[in-house]
């Protein structure tokens, strides 16, 4: 997948989360810094609840397409959930755990940051 193709796919997701009532959605180049992916997506929900149905309705869309998470983690816990599609990474966080954790701050230097749904 080339980039630009990632930072499609990443802004899909970003659609996805918006339409379903996602929270604080942020798109991050990741690119320079790890050779993990080349976006992260990040998003919130307001009750473990709603982040479940954040990913589940995010899966749901992209496999209409024929694409599939290499790996999914979090999905029983509800609290903090990761999404691996290659080259986007997606995090879905209830409100609290993102404001712990707040993953931003790790990987956002300014230029590489971009608020989706704003």
């Amino acid at each position: 997948m080339t980039k630009e193709q990632a930072h499609e796919l990443a802004v899909k997701i970003a659609k996805v989360l918006d339409d379903k009532k996602g929270r604080d959605i942020v798109i991050i180049d990741i690119s320079a810094k790890s050779v993990l992916a080349d976006y992260f997506v990040i998003a919130s929900g307001r009750s473990t609840t709603a982040v479940k149905s954040l990913c589940d309705n995010v899966e749901e869309k992209l496999s209409e397409e024929g694409i599939e998470p290499a790996r999914r983690d979090g999905m029983n816990e509800t609290k903090w959930i990761v999404m691996d599609y290659g080259s986007v990474i997606l995090h879905v966080f209830h409100e609290e755990t993102r404001e712990y954790y707040h993953l931003e701050r790790l990987w956002v230097d300014g230029a590489n940051c971009e608020r989706y749904g704003e």
